[in-house]
């Protein structure tokens, strides 16, 4: 019989402890930050909005854009702690490039067809330690200019989890590292106003999209809920 092979849609708050905390702080400083402080124009905007919860509870969810593989770097480097993202479950099939990387830092797996019991379970065990929640409202990578293709499920599971959302925009991202010597591109982290998970479904994602879309300077395709068009109209 073949070595069983682990679903990584499902992942328990032991394996988010101190050595894993301090393989993944130790990357984001000696890989990460080298990596951008070499290849990229890079600002972080925002810190003094991302909650300062009491008890060292992290009840809050990390949700950005997503304009390239580079993005949960980028959210860590804004965030300066251990996240734990959701990913496409095929970053973790064998032969995968990224696997290795991606199961270690701590990401899990998600069916972006479908729900899974799994999915809340593992949120609510990350949210139990010391690491907190990432997650990519557009599911894949989109391209500039369009905020479009938002998908409900961080709804779902932040009201699930009982966590406020904190919205980062990454702004200004202008593509790969060149191999050019001395030219670097340039990219912008901006970090946003929490937004409670007690609003409505409707209301979340049309705040998360507004702030996204302010803070990137992108067209924002998302409606005002009719709960929100006599405030906005009074603005």
């Amino acid at each position: 019989m073949g070595k069983e092979v682990r679903n990584f849609n499902r992942r328990y708050a032991k394996e988010y402890n101190i050595f894993r905390s301090i393989f993944y702080m130790g990357f984001l400083y000696i890989v990460v930050f080298n990596f951008f402080n070499i290849f990229y124009n890079y600002r972080v905007v925002g810190r003094e909005n991302i909650p300062r919860n009491k008890n060292g509870e992290n009840k809050y969810i990390y949700a950005a854009n997503h304009v390239s593989i580079f993005d949960p770097p980028m959210v860590v480097m804004a965030a300066l702690r251990p996240i734990a993202f959701m990913a496409k479950k095929e970053l973790f099939e064998p032969g995968e490039k990224l696997s290795w990387l991606v199961k270690r830092l701590g990401a899990f797996a998600v069916d972006r067809t479908k729900p899974e019991i799994a999915t809340f379970k593992t949120v609510k065990d990350i949210l139990s330690t010391d690491w907190t929640l990432g997650i990519f409202p557009q599911g894949g990578i989109r391209p500039y200019g369009k905020l479009e293709g938002i998908r409900k499920g961080f709804v779902a599971i932040a009201r699930a989890a009982k966590a406020d959302i904190l919205p980062v925009a990454i702004a200004g991202w202008d593509g790969y590292p060149k191999l050019k010597p001395f030219t670097r591109r340039n990219v912008t982290i901006k970090i946003g106003t929490p937004i409670s998970y007690k609003l409505k479904e409707d209301e979340i994602i049309y705040e998360w999209s507004k702030q996204i879309s302010e803070m990137a300077d992108y067209e924002n395709c998302a409606e005002i809920p009719e709960s929100m068009k006599t405030k906005e109209l009074s603005v």
